[in-house]
């Protein structure tokens, strides 16, 4: 770790959060941890007094973690200067383009925040930290019962489909098999039963990696990776919070990331870890966003945004192609435009970067989208809109027209930081289209929000 002065070795302000997830990491027992602390701290102090030639590291918590409450949450959710040397698309939002955004409905269930969302066919899946993963229908009309309807209200308290063993942070459906990635470093795969039956739970299809691919590794002393000081696994494993999943163009591929910094290759239909890129970034791995050509985008901790590309080589089949940096924080998400052609990217620095891909196919920042007023902690692109959600409770939308982007409105309901979204176009009009925007926050719950934007 390296920075300015005389010495790379610098004195860490060690606080409660970097040291729950370094005990959570290394099996240390909660009670430990304020020993830990002092200890450290101490030992720190001792080997590294003030210096004038010394600056004091603050880590920024970039990935929520695991909460019992939304004030507990939110002393994680740090937010960092703008940047002042990129331009703003925008002027100062002006929300008048956009005749009606509203709430429709809020769904209710999950007992912990929600962290990932994904649609489906008719139904919307959703995971949170309590470890569940929970169905809804995801046409609005279908969660406003009536005060008598007893039936109907009992039914949306069981819609739980699936448990894990950690907190789910990312959810990929693939025909008939939902993909779930979890806080406790693996990766499962359930059997979707019928939908249109009494919602039964799935069957866990496997757990990644599978046991046939850790025994045909095992006995290989090439396929053992260090992980920590004495205790080596195979490299077939990831090591710390799976964050992100995504599939390739062809569905043959799914991709996962992970805050033990590697990149994971799977196939989808034996479920084998075909290649794991190791040392992908200097910090966790937070976001993940997969284009139609075939590019991998991955956002980091460590401020930057790396480019792979899958090539014919047997021996390595994927390579760093680019490294995109312009953000001075840790990046939250990603999210492509439905071309592919333009990368959008959020971090603690409370921006959206556009970057904008090149003749010769490199990407290169366009500007910022600025308006919220702390850390950017989502993005999803439906058609030409762009979503954000962010930990001051509210989400935005944007609509960029050959290059200029305009404010279209701002929801606001949520009573915590805004985790994850996903969208859909739910009908067209000769005058205007209606977007159903999907949102689930630290407070618990989910919001459906309507949104009409005129054509254009």
């Amino acid at each position: 770790m390296g920075a300015e002065g005389e010495s790379n070795m610098l004195p860490i302000l060690f606080t409660h959060q970097t040291i729950t997830e370094y005990s959570k990491v290394h099996e240390i027992p909660y009670f430990a941890k304020p020993i830990l602390i002092f200890s450290i701290n101490l030992i720190h102090s001792t080997l590294f007094p003030p210096s004038p030639y010394h600056k004091t590291m603050h880590f920024y918590q970039t990935s929520v973690p695991n909460c019992d409450s939304e004030s507990q949450c939110s002393n994680y959710l740090h937010s960092q200067p703008s940047l002042p040397s990129v331009p703003s698309l925008t002027s100062q939002p002006q929300l008048q383009h956009c005749s009606n955004a509203y709430c429709s409905t809020t769904l209710k269930g999950h007992n912990s925040y929600i962290s990932s969302l994904t649609l489906a066919g008719k139904f919307l899946y959703s995971g949170s930290s309590d470890n569940d993963i929970r169905l809804w229908n995801r046409n609005p009309s279908s969660y406003e019962p009536d005060d008598d309807d007893d039936d109907e209200k009992e039914s949306l308290n069981d819609n739980v489909v699936a448990v894990g063993k950690g907190a789910v942070k990312s959810l990929v459906v693939l025909g008939d098999k939902l993909f779930s990635a979890h806080q406790d470093h693996k990766i499962r795969v359930w059997k979707i039963n019928d939908q249109e039956k009494d919602c039964q739970k799935y069957t866990r299809l496997a757990t990644l990696p599978t046991l046939n691919d850790r025994a045909m590794r095992l006995l290989v002393p090439k396929n053992h990776v260090q992980i920590r000081r004495n205790k080596k696994c195979t490299w077939v494993h990831h090591v710390d919070t799976v964050s992100a999943l995504a599939l390739s163009s062809d569905e043959t591929l799914l991709y996962s990331v992970s805050w033990d910094r590697t990149i994971k290759i799977w196939r989808t239909t034996d479920f084998k870890c075909l290649e794991s890129i190791s040392n992908a970034h200097d910090d966790a791995i937070n976001t993940l966003a997969l284009s139609k050509d075939g590019d991998v985008y991955t956002g980091s901790a460590d401020e930057k945004i790396k480019v792979w590309r899958k090539n014919n080589s047997a021996e390595k089949s994927h390579s760093l192609v680019d490294t995109l940096e312009k953000h001075k924080s840790g990046i939250n998400a990603l999210a492509l435009s439905t071309d592919g052609s333009v990368l959008y990217s959020g971090a603690c620095d409370r921006s959206i970067l556009v970057w904008e891909k090149e003749d010769g196919g490199a990407m290169t920042v366009a500007g910022a989208l600025r308006g919220h007023t702390e850390s950017i902690l989502c993005l999803v692109v439906v058609s030409d809109l762009l979503c954000s959600g962010s930990a001051d409770k509210t989400i935005r939308i944007w609509r960029g027209v050959d290059g200029n982007y305009s404010g279209m409105a701002i929801l606001e309901g949520h009573g915590g930081p805004v985790k994850c979204l996903t969208a859909a176009i739910h009908h067209e009009s000769p005058s205007d289209t209606c977007y159903v925007v999907y949102s689930g926050s630290l407070d618990c719950d989910i919001k459906v929000w309507k949104v009409m934007v005129p054509l254009l």
